[in-house]
C-alpha cells in the first residue's frame, strides 16, 4: 500500500542543523546543467538545491548560464565549461566534471542540457564514475533512455540497463509521463492507467527511486516503499517547476537523507509552497520560482 506523507512526517526525517556545524556538515552537491537555450533551468535547480539546505553547490556549465544565475544566486560556486556547437556543455569538459565530482555527496544532471550526443557522453562517464547518490532529471534522463536504446541485449538477451553510480550508491530518476514512456517503452496510456503499479515495478526492476511526476506525483523505491504525494496544485503545470524539484531532491541528498525519504520529502515540500503560492498569486500568475518564498515559510513555521 503506497504511503501518504504528512507534514509531521517530513519534518521529523529532516534534521535540525546542528550549533556546531558548518558549510561542509550540509553537503557538496554538483549540478551539471543548462545550455545557450535553456538558462533558467540551472538557475532554478540552483536555488531549489540552495533553499532546500544544501552546504555547497556548484554549478557546472557554459559561460551564459553563468552569467545568469549568478547576479540572482551568488551563493553558488561555478564550473565554467566550454560550449559544443549546440551551445550545451561540449564533452571535452569530462577531466574538469570528473576533478569535481571528487568529495560530492550528490550529483545532479540533466536540466535544461539538451540531448546531445555530448550529453549522452557527459551522462555515461559522469554517473558511472560517481561514487556518491545522483539525480538524472530532464535531458539526463533522455540521454540515459537513449543510451539504452543504443545498446544492444547482451549475450543472455537481457535488455541494456541503466548507467549506475559506482559502489552501489543510490540512483534518482524524475520522469514526467513523456520521460516515462522513453524511460520504459510503455505506451502513454499505460502509464496513465496505473501509475503507482508501473513506478513501482520500474524502480524494482532498476534498483532505483523513481518520481513519476504528475498529478499525485508517485515515489517508488527499489525495495517496495511507493508514496503518493497528497500536495500541489495545476499552477506547477509549466516549465521550470521540475528544475525546482530536482534541485531540491539533490539538496536533501547532498545532506545524506535516504534516497527515497529525500525524494517523497522534496515532492511534498515542492507541492506544498506551491499549494502557498497559489494561495497568495492564483495558479494562473504563479511561477516556479514564486514557491521558494512559500517554501522558505515552511520552513521557518516548522523549526528548519
Amino acid at each position: 500500500m503506497a504511503q501518504v506523507f504528512s507534514a509531521q512526517e517530513v519534518f521529523e526525517l529532516l534534521p535540525q542543523r546542528r550549533a556546531e556545524s558548518h558549510k561542509g556538515s550540509y553537503g557538496k552537491l554538483l549540478i551539471v546543467a543548462g545550455s545557450y537555450r535553456y538558462r533558467g533551468a540551472a538557475a532554478l535547480a540552483v536555488e531549489g538545491a540552495l533553499r532546500t539546505g544544501a552546504g555547497i553547490v556548484t554549478l557546472a556549465a557554459v559561460e551564459p548560464v553563468l552569467q545568469t544565475v549568478l547576479p540572482r544566486l551568488p551563493e553558488c560556486c561555478c564550473l565554467p565549461c566550454s560550449a559544443a556547437l549546440h551551445g550545451g556543455i561540449g564533452a571535452e569538459n569530462l577531466p574538469a566534471l570528473l576533478e569535481a565530482l571528487k568529495g560530492c555527496t550528490a550529483l545532479l544532471i540533466g536540466p535544461g542540457l539538451g540531448l546531445t550526443d555530448d550529453t549522452k557522453q557527459l551522462v555515461a562517464a559522469l554517473v558511472s564514475a560517481a561514487e556518491c547518490p545522483v539525480v538524472l532529471d530532464a535531458d539526463g534522463l533522455n540521454a540515459a533512455a537513449a543510451l539504452m536504446k543504443d545498446l544492444s541485449p547482451d549475450e543472455t538477451g537481457a535488455a541494456p540497463s541503466l548507467p549506475r553510480p559506482a559502489g552501489g550508491a543510490p540512483l534518482v530518476l524524475t520522469p514526467h509521463p513523456g520521460e516515462m514512456v522513453r524511460l520504459s517503452g510503455l505506451a502513454p496510456d499505460e502509464i496513465a492507467a496505473s501509475r503507482s503499479t508501473v513506478a513501482a515495478g520500474y524502480a524494482r526492476a532498476n534498483n532505483c527511486v523513481l518520481v513519476l511526476k504528475g498529478h499525485r506525483t508517485v515515489t517508488a523505491a527499489p525495495d517496495g516503499r511507493i508514496c503518493k504525494n497528497t500536495t500541489g496544485n495545476p499552477g506547477l503545470a509549466r516549465g521550470g517547476s521540475g528544475d525546482v524539484l530536482a534541485g531540491m531532491i539533490g539538496g536533501l541528498l547532498a545532506q545524506k537523507l535516504d534516497a527515497y525519504d529525500a525524494a517523497a520529502c522534496a515532492v511534498w515540500l515542492h507541492g506544498a509552497a506551491a499549494d502557498g503560492a497559489a494561495q497568495r498569486m492564483g495558479q494562473y500568475g504563479m511561477l516556479p520560482h514564486d514557491i521558494f518564498y512559500d517554501l522558505e515559510r515552511l520552513f521557518a513555521q516548522n523549526g528548519r
